[in-house]
């Protein structure tokens, strides 16, 4: 195109050369770049509960909801109908027909009170599920949470044709060139209603999908957001791999996640499998070691170089500095005002050595690598940061709290089997397995069916968990509810953290096709009682939502199993000791014995290569076994197991009771319990402490709201937007009061502005509200009222309300 510019601009006729540029120019914006597809309309919507009157689109219950006629004139029970494409004429029973909203129309939607669970009467925490198609559920909740959504959370259709479980997942238009348009332009719409409620600052919008569509997804994401950071994520969902003919077999998926702003994944404690599978596990607490060794070549002849001063003042415990190694005849160190000259000798008063050498203990003591335990009376201590334990704070395992006198790392404690840590793009979780805690954790709650790929309740916890753990009061949005997987792990993470996330949940009431076709073979339509019971939000959304709030399943028996969780605690346990009455030969032969003994504790507990001619017992850091061969050693074997709390069996040779007895008391002075970190698991029965309200998304005659009409059918519109605090309150009067106050919902609202200065004198007696609407057809009176509101959200009705959908035409 830039060629083509160049070129007509040679063209010597000055009016030519501008029309041909005018062209040019046209052409040039009609190019795209990306994704390319054929627009579609989003899909009319039947609204069941609006009655039918002259004027109106309809379609048939049994047929087609886009296929539309124009109600002409009502006798009786009938309607004459022209069909909208053809002007057929045709009489149709009203009971066969229901209206449709279009796309393009402004719509002005209600919230009907279905039902609602509370499991937590002292909880200001209502989450909520709405049904509805969700085109027109986004259009409400842009009302009522512009830009102040934190999180968006969907797992939407994959278009791979089935239509099975409730799920219309078949997405092909055979009029499309391009096979993909249908599915690309009914995420598109959805997407950019998205967009409006992500908060810009601070956000994110998760997205999963499978092959099928992973291509086209990131190019649309891409073109609605083109100022995010975009990560797609593996993970595997089925380890059991299911097998496809004449292809690889799946087992896996892709998330996406397009992060607004600040938004990032945050570190948070992740069991080993997220970092790796390889390494030794760490106790929980960084792992100080002594600097003097223990175990073979321990002495000083093993290591002269080894032997030098370190000269720790009296009072502060402050290494002042550190002395050359001393040569091998002077085993004293030469004095220093106000300091202790410690020197690597052992209990028994014979010369070891040092770990690490002067220039070594030098730089790592800069480093923060080295700390004195100890004092002046009982004697002092040094211990060390070894490599593997100081790479764990390198690599953020460990966080650092401070530094101690000697400026070493003081860290977080941290459990033993979870790192602090960002995963990488690859996820092999155990625990995001679809089939073991997605299909059978639902079928606990409904033990007589079966579910197809519902995600695990702990994949969508986790993403979740990435980016709210330092936002425990988050907005979260599902607007492809499905099962209701995302509320059930809300409400897990907020037991685990004390969080009071909100999670609103949206979908559709679909039936299978199965099903469908049974109800109409019974004479049922949609829109009917039977009909709509067996639909995925009444039947299953719901049921799920109050089943997992209450910890029972469908028939209210107590749910069985327990939920995994991501909290820990201390397990304290006696750490064994057990006597081998025997005695073993020195030589050859007693290694042999030895190494024999070591083989018959039981795999990997201890290493038959750390025997040697001379061990007289066997510790080791990286084994949780210790044992002594030789009772005489027995001082030298308690010197050298201080500070090895990762044992936790120990074996003492020896046929001398006394020695015995002696050792068992001596080891538990010296390493007490063993203590372990486990995991903590929630049984399913006790449910959350959680409340949960369910509505069904309505549509109202925008000539009766403006009368003020329908104030009770707007309540629950009112309620959310004020945050869903509290209970939903409903007004069972005919007649409406001139103002309403409602501290415990946080918001107010004056429905008669003669009544101000009586609503203004209330208000004040509760500061907890938050929330105004102010109902007045004068701009100037209200915004003379709510001049000293400047800390509360106010609204002027219904003003607010109609204008926001009246701008939705053409949406």
């Amino acid at each position: 195109m830039a060629l083509l510019q160049d070129l007509v601009k040679q063209v010597s006729d000055p009016k030519l050369r501008q029309r041909i540029l005018q062209e040019v120019d046209k052409l040039a914006k009609q190019k795209k770049f990306g994704l390319v597809f054929e627009e579609h309309l989003p899909e009319c919507t039947p609204l069941y509960d609006v009655s039918i009157k002259k004027g109106h689109k309809v379609a048939l219950k049994n047929g087609a909801v886009n296929d539309i006629y124009i109600v002409m004139d009502i006798k009786r029970n009938t309607a004459i109908c022209e069909h909208r494409l053809n002007h057929e004429k045709k009489e149709i029973a009203l009971d066969d027909l229901v209206s449709v909203a279009e796309f393009g129309e402004p719509i002005y939607p209600y919230l009907k009170p279905m039902d609602s669970v509370c499991n937590a009467p002292d909880s200001d925490l209502w989450h909520t599920l709405i049904e509805a198609d969700n085109y027109h559920a986004l259009q409400l909740l842009d009302y009522l949470y512009h830009g102040k959504v934190d999180c968006i959370y969907i797992d939407p259709p994959y278009n791979t044709g089935a239509k099975d479980w409730k799920y219309n997942n078949d997405y092909v238009d055979s009029n499309d060139q391009y096979r993909h348009s249908k599915w690309l332009s009914f995420m598109e719409k959805r997407l950019k209603l998205a967009k409006k409620l992500l908060n810009p600052e601070d956000s994110v919008l998760i997205v999963t999908i499978d092959e099928k569509e992973f291509l086209h997804l990131g190019c649309l994401l891409e073109d609605i957001f083109p100022d995010a950071r975009i990560q797609m994520v593996s993970t595997m969902i089925n380890p059991a791999n299911v097998a496809r003919i004449g292809e690889f077999g799946r087992s896996g998926e892709y998330i996406f996640f397009v992060m607004l702003g600040k938004a990032s994944p945050q570190r948070v404690k992740l069991n080993r499998e997220w970092v790796s599978s390889k390494g030794r596990t760490h106790t929980g607490k960084v792992r100080w070691d002594l600097l003097k060794r223990s175990g073979t070549n321990s002495e000083r002849k093993h290591s002269p170089k080894g032997f030098y001063p370190i000269y720790i003042n009296n009072i502060t415990g402050k290494v002042e500095c550190v002395g050359e190694p001393l040569p091998n005849n002077i085993s004293k160190a030469l004095p220093r005002k106000g300091c202790t000259a410690l020197l690597p000798i052992r209990k028994n008063g014979t010369e070891g050595n040092w770990q690490w050498s002067t220039e070594t203990f030098k730089s790592r003591l800069k480093q923060g690598r080295i700390r004195i335990g100890g004092n002046y009376e009982k004697g002092f201590t040094v211990y060390i940061l070894k490599n593997g334990e100081y790479s764990k704070i390198v690599n953020g395992e460990f966080v650092v709290a401070d530094r101690g006198i000697n400026g070493e790392l003081i860290c977080e404690e941290n459990s033993s089997d979870q790192v602090m840590a960002v995963p990488g793009d690859i996820w092999k979780i155990s625990l995001h397995d679809s089939t073991q805690y997605g299909s059978r954790f639902i079928s606990n709650i409904f033990p007589d069916k079966i579910f197809t790929f519902p995600k695990s309740v702990y994949a969508v916890k986790d993403c979740l968990h990435f980016f709210t753990v330092n936002k425990k009061n988050a907005l979260i949005i599902d607007f492809f509810a499905g099962s209701g997987t995302t509320l059930n792990a809300v409400n897990l993470l907020n037991v685990e953290d004390g969080g009071h996330r909100r999670c609103i949940m949206v979908t559709n009431n679909e039936v299978s096709d199965e099903e469908a076709t049974s109800l109409k073979r019974r004479g049922y339509r949609p829109g009917d009682k039977e009909w709509e019971k067996l639909g995925i939000a009444h039947h299953v959304t719901w049921p799920r939502t109050t089943c997992s709030i209450k910890g029972i399943d469908v028939n209210e028996a107590p749910l069985n199993g327990e939920y995994l969780t991501d909290l820990t605690e201390e397990k304290h346990t006696k750490r064994q000791i057990k006597q081998l009455n025997l005695v073993i030969p020195d030589g050859s032969a007693g290694t042999k014995i030895k190494k024999q003994i070591i083989s018959l504790l039981g795999k990997n507990k201890l290493a038959q290569s750390l025997v040697k001619n001379e061990s007289s017992y066997v510790i080791s850091e990286d084994y949780p076994v210790a044992i002594l061969f030789d009772d005489e050693k027995l001082n030298d074997f308690l010197d050298d197991l201080e500070n090895q709390i990762q044992i936790r069996e120990l074996y003492i040779c020896t046929q001398n009771n006394k020695v015995f007895k002696k050792a068992k008391e001596a080891i538990g002075e010296i390493l007490g319990d063993f203590i372990e970190t486990v995991p903590v698991t929630i049984p399913m029965m006790d449910g959350f402490k959680a409340n949960a309200a369910f509505f069904k998304l309505g549509f109202l005659d925008k000539n009766a709201v403006a009368l003020g009409q329908q104030f009770k059918e707007l309540l629950p519109v009112l309620w959310m937007k004020a945050g869903c605090i509290g209970l939903c309150p409903q007004l069972d009067t005919k007649e409406l009061p001139s103002l309403l106050m409602l501290p415990k919902n946080h918001f107010a609202v004056l429905l008669d502005e003669m009544y101000y200065l009586e609503f203004d004198a209330q208000l004040m007696k509760y500061p907890e509200i938050k929330t105004v609407y102010i109902i007045t057809d004068s701009e100037l009176a209200y915004r003379n009222m709510i001049q000293g509101y400047e800390c509360k959200e106010c609204y002027q009705l219904y003003r607010d309300y109609l204008d926001n959908f009246r701008i939705n035409t053409g949406r």
